[in-house]
């Protein structure tokens, strides 16, 4: 199988504020017959100040806060936003699209249906702020009261929109405890940070340091495949003019320094079991990223201080997805990516979305890969990917 050409244009005044679509009629997009698309990565807001709700009172003082600012659905603390200014703009541009919270589940699967998509995996927005949170007590919590409130979300959807949970990253039993729970609420995959913080004495974490071990055992045993998103590398020098855009530029392709932890740095050896998936960051990095390393485990072996048992390539058929939204070169070498390993998705309510022309976008893939692979693109992988047909 090999995938057409495309070439893809853009609106010269560009797609407008998601608030501001407005969604064309359906067209048939030549998939086969039964197909139920799923869009692998979506996003939903938090809508309900369920932290503060659900606090003990001996720390209710510590809980953030939900609130609305500008439209957009914000964590605060003392009465103040903990968002930069330019993530509220942004969260201004797409909160205010009906069905983009938690909030209400009819609305939520009337969107989805609108732009001819059965299912979502949806990621959460602001209550990201909570990764850096510097007390570890209070970051837990939140996220065990997160992955019930989804897993509620999910739940009344009549598991159409799965929840992407949270868990405990940073110590061992932390991990078992907050993915044992998370199993039982039904959730199948939970987001693991691209940047993992700090220890309790302040030093950086490293995912491949033998210090992790206790943590990728846990996720091991667990089953629960690892999910990871763009969008925590802020830009690294000024931007004067135009920062969102240039700043959306560099966090769309982040993943190589996890990939590379994984697959030279040994994770991937001690950890076998392990499933990965990269999300919103395109496909078209993943042949590039494979070569290269390819080529530095074959220059840097003599020097190496941990075997690498397999080629590269063979850590990527083995553990590894990715998902996109508008990615015409990366389907053009999707036999060296593999079809199976390739995951569809609108990225709805966001700015970068297809939102208002997701159906379009979706007959384009199809248009270049053909109907088979299609179907496994748009609907099967990502079900493979949460182990919903085992």
């Amino acid at each position: 199988m090999s995938a057409g050409s495309s070439t893809l244009t853009y609106p010269r005044e560009g797609y407008g504020a998601p608030k501001n679509r407005e969604l064309p009629p359906l067209v048939d997009v030549a998939l086969p017959a039964g197909t139920e698309v799923f869009s692998a990565d979506n996003h939903i807001s938090l809508a309900e100040d369920i932290f503060y709700e659900k606090f003990p009172e001996s720390m209710k003082d510590k809980a953030p806060r939900v609130g609305n600012e500008r439209g957009g659905w914000v964590l605060e603390v003392g009465g103040k936003s903990v968002l930069v200014k330019e993530f509220i703009d942004v969260l201004e541009q797409y909160d205010p699209v009906p069905g983009s919270t938690t909030g209400d589940v009819p609305a939520r699967l009337a969107a989805l249906e609108g732009e001819g998509v059965h299912s979502e995996l949806a990621f959460p927005n602001s209550i990201l702020a909570l990764f850096g949170w510097p007390d570890k007590e209070v970051r837990e919590l939140c996220f065990r009261i997160y992955n019930e409130h989804i897993a509620g979300v999910q739940e009344r959807s009549g598991n159409r929109i799965y929840g992407v949970g949270l868990i405990n990253w940073w110590d061992a039993d932390g991990a078992r405890r907050t993915l044992a729970e998370l199993k039982e609420l039904g959730l199948k995959t939970f987001l693991m940070p691209l940047m993992p913080g700090k220890d309790e004495n302040k030093n950086l974490l490293d995912y491949c340091a033998d210090s992790m071990d206790g943590v990728w055992e846990a996720i091991e045993e667990s089953g629960v495949p690892v999910s990871h998103h763009i969008g925590e590398n802020p830009p690294q020098t000024p931007i004067q003019h135009n920062a969102l855009q240039v700043g959306m530029f560099q966090a769309v392709a982040p993943f190589r320094d996890t990939f590379g932890k994984y697959v030279l740095g040994g994770i991937l050896d001690r950890h076998p079991g392990l499933k990965i998936g990269y999300f919103e960051g395109g496909i078209n990095w993943v042949p590039s990223a494979i070569q290269d390393a390819q080529h530095i485990a074959a220059s840097f072996r003599h020097m190496q201080d941990t075997p690498i048992l397999l080629d590269p390539q063979e850590y990527w058929d083995k553990h590894f997805y990715a998902s996109f939204m508008l990615d015409p070169l990366g389907l053009s070498m999707v036999d060296r990516i593999g079809v199976d390993k390739v995951m569809w998705s609108t990225d709805f309510p966001h700015n970068e979305s297809t939102y208002g022309y997701s159906n379009s976008s979706l007959k384009s893939m199809v248009d270049a890969v053909g109907p088979e692979a299609g179907q496994k693109i748009a609907s099967d992988n990502a079900r493979r990917f949460l182990g919903l047909d085992a």
